[in-house]
């Protein structure tokens, strides 16, 4: 695992510098400056300029560049410009955030479609298996912010049994917001759950196709003992994959449904940033969101090749 490892990593540092360069390169040709937008449109050309100096942004781009990169390798993102204080720890909640809505969807996403998937897969081919995956493409289909208007006026204001908003109270309990996240989940549940489901099937009928599966039978073993310790320990392993990969979606990509159901998460603080032309919070919230994906498809991939003694065997030397 050494090799696999060592290559993912040096592809993740790489990835992230890229991402990084570009980030800071997309800031400095959006239209705004900086000491304009602190100072605001009347203030003195002066006073303007004599801030830039002061923040260093009338240096040349490659100096900008540095200065900003080696504080934010560190943790420093520098100070928001419409907040008025350290960036750091408003990207800190806001992937907290993120992370327990994130952690509401899984814990519907994962028993659901693995087992639909698993269902569908034993009975390839009936009826079963037919509405599972017609359903679950339906709904893959379908926008997750037309699901989640949908959700929000039939369980939010018709019936009431969600809290519209998934931002709880503070001082909130586990279970209360919890609660205020569920509706907020539930569009992000049914646009994956037939992805996942889908994985699982064709992963549960290849794997129940294999020799291993047949030579398991011809040795006597139980229907119980092939499906589980042959059948899905093998099929499950691209799922595992897949789920760590769309981890990443869930903690940095949500921005249509954050913003719908007011939740202070990564997506909508990189939304806010864009339109206050507040450039720190908006570059440190890009980077985050991209060493989010890159770590979980990482992480993705090396779950695989660890669950799969084939992928470890492929990439020895």
């Amino acid at each position: 695992m050494a090799r696999p490892l060592a290559s993912r990593v040096g592809s993740l540092l790489l990835t992230l510098w890229l991402v990084s360069a570009l980030v800071f390169l997309a800031g400095q040709v959006l239209p705004g400056d900086v000491g304009r937008v602190m100072l605001g449109p009347f203030a003195d050309a002066q006073a303007v300029a004599e801030l830039n100096r002061k923040l260093g942004t009338d240096q040349p781009i490659p100096q900008q560049y540095w200065h900003w990169f080696s504080r934010a390798i560190t943790g420093d993102f520098g100070d928001s410009l419409s907040m008025r204080a350290p960036v750091a720890p408003f990207v800190l909640s806001s992937i907290k955030n993120s992370a327990a809505l994130a952690g509401v969807v899984l814990l519907f996403l994962v028993p659901i479609g693995i087992g639909a998937g698993v269902v569908a897969g034993l009975r390839s081919g009936s009826l079963a298996d037919r509405l599972i995956v017609l359903t679950g493409v339906s709904l893959s289909i379908v926008p997750d912010f037309v699901s989640g208007l949908l959700l929000l006026m039939v369980f939010g204001l018709w019936l009431a049994w969600f809290p519209i908003t998934g931002a709880a109270p503070n001082g909130a309990g586990f279970w209360t917001a919890s609660h205020y996240l569920i509706l907020p989940a539930l569009p992000l549940v049914l646009n994956l759950i037939g992805y996942v489901a889908r994985m699982t099937r064709a992963g549960v009928i290849e794997a129940r196709a294999a020799d291993y599966t047949r030579t398991a039978i011809l040795k006597g073993l139980s229907p119980a003992q092939v499906l589980f310790k042959h059948v899905l320990r093998n099929a499950l392993v691209p799922t595992v994959a897949v789920i760590a990969t769309q981890s990443g979606f869930l903690l940095g990509g949500l921005v249509v449904i954050e913003a719908l159901f007011g939740i202070q998460g990564l997506g909508n603080l990189v939304l806010s940033a864009a339109k206050a032309r507040d450039f720190p919070m908006l570059e440190a919230g890009v980077l985050v969101m991209a060493a989010i994906f890159v770590s979980t498809a990482a992480i993705g991939d090396l779950l695989q090749a660890l669950l799969d003694p084939r992928q470890r065997r492929r990439n020895a030397p």
